[in-house]
């Protein structure tokens, strides 16, 4: 940290401070105003930025709130008079690291900078650290640590380079696509085509030319030959994403396909030979499907044939610490932000919530905490409202997949109790009349409960 960037409109202030910090060995540049320092920011490239709060035209706050959109990575301390105190630490809050009083002596601001260098060299470590953990954690674009997760890895490098069929379940969210990623790259089909379809999002008049694609004249519009996305994949992998959304008809032409391995263009009298490895995904329990006559049996145990199932994120809670981390850093490269961690308090309700959406919810909270967050830390006030409400015992329970009606009972009967009695400040008697139960069978149910 040895470039610096002085903003001020005084410019006796500019001149004593250049002199000062190059006598520290610091390399230098002087702004008279955010204008002028957000012109200079890219061809200095600063470690530091030195600013006033007050300025002329755009003041220093307005400045981080630039400097923060356009992604600048310096560290910032804010120059305040007495009067402007308040607004130096409304800037902490946005993001500065620290303030400076003036009028300061030298000896002030070079410790001010001494220990933004620290902390620079601590963040640096931190950050290696954590990418080193990740490292250590990730199986090609996946990041998972917990034991069902090694499950998982373990069968996808088993099964990769096999040409079988390979149906993944799991819950929205779980990240099937990545698996069927995973399976194509660890393969030798890697440096072939990865082509993927949602079934369940192409109007079913379309789909089959989509799949299997046209001859010209075959209908109306098709006014040349199209390849369908079989042919796309030829070499490689296709990804037929909810493949459980697929019409009867289709299901037929499907089964022929891997049976076969030959498909024919709508409108063609011929049938041409294609080598596409399958993955097929679905969050739909087909074998129940089959049994209700809405999924063939037959090509049910043709997709079947390697099944790998990724459990719900709920069933795997050290993973969620791992991918917060993940997704924190993530955010913080796309949006140009600086959020540098999470407080102990925002990470538990992190822990506690059962994530009903999966992984792509927690990534979508980690962005939305970010974008809205006001330091550069997450706290437990910059996370969605559903997760502080998830802390609540029913809520926690139900979420736990647990299904003793009579252990949920005596949950919600103690959160009640509790509720009222903390309704009424602690007055038993108007207690029991809210929850509609006797003094006497309160007075047990408190001593039961172990309540104060």
């Amino acid at each position: 940290m040895r470039r610096i960037l002085v903003v001020d409109d005084e410019e006796n202030l500019r001149i004593v401070l250049r002199s000062t910090l190059r006598r520290h060995g610091y390399e230098v540049e002087v702004a008279r105003n955010a204008e002028e320092a957000l012109e200079r920011l890219d061809a200095f490239d600063p470690d530091v930025i030195l600013s006033d709060v007050r300025m002329p035209g755009m003041g220093g706050l307005a400045m981080l709130g630039e400097l923060k959109a356009r992604g600048a990575t310096a560290t910032v301390i804010m120059m305040s008079a007495y009067g402007s105190i308040d607004l130096a630490i409304e800037a902490m809050k946005a993001g500065a690291y620290d303030y400076v009083s003036k009028p300061f002596k030298p000896d002030e601001l070079v410790l001010a900078l001494k220990k933004a260098e620290e902390r620079e060299a601590l963040r640096r470590e931190n950050r290696a650290l954590r990418e080193q953990l990740l490292k250590e954690h990730r199986f090609d674009e996946i990041l998972a640590k917990s034991g069902p997760m090694m499950a998982v890895f373990k069968t996808i490098a088993k099964v990769a380079d096999v040409k079988s069929t390979v149906l993944v379940t799991g819950e929205s969210g779980t990240g099937k696509e990545l698996v069927a990623r995973a399976l194509h790259r660890k393969s030798s089909r890697a440096s072939g085509p990865f082509v993927a379809v949602n079934c369940g999002a192409i109007p079913e008049a379309l789909l089959e030319s989509e799949l299997f694609g046209y001859k010209r004249g075959a209908f109306t519009d098709a006014s040349s030959d199209k390849k369908g996305l079989f042919e796309e994949a030829n070499g490689g992998t296709l990804f037929l994403d909810e493949v459980g959304e697929l019409p009867l008809s289709l299901q037929v032409k499907l089964l022929r396909v891997l049976q076969e391995e030959t498909i024919r263009r709508l409108g063609d009298t011929r049938d041409q030979k294609i080598d596409v490895r399958i993955v097929a995904a679905t969050v739909r329990d087909l074998r129940k499907e089959t049994a209700e006559g809405r999924f063939r049996e037959d090509l049910y145990y043709r997709l079947n044939v390697l099944p790998i199932h990724i459990p719900p994120l709920r069933d795997r809670k050290e993973d969620v610490s791992l991918l917060v981390d993940a997704f924190i850093e993530r955010n913080n490269d796309r949006l140009g932000t600086r959020v540098r961690g999470i407080a102990p308090a925002a990470r538990k309700l992190m822990l506690e919530y059962h994530w009903p959406g999966n992984v792509r919810e927690l990534e979508n909270t980690i962005e939305r905490a970010i974008v809205l967050a006001e330091s550069e830390v997450l706290q437990a006030e910059d996370l969605p409202e559903r997760l502080r409400e998830a802390r609540d015992p029913v809520q926690l329970h139900l979420s736990s997949g647990e299904l003793s009606i009579k252990k949920a009972s005596r949950i919600i009967e103690e959160t009640l109790i509790r509720r009222a009695l903390a309704k009424t400040g602690g007055n038993r008697t108007a207690a029991s009349r809210l929850l509609e139960i006797s003094h006497r069978a309160l007075l047990y149910k408190i001593k039961d409960y172990g309540l104060k």
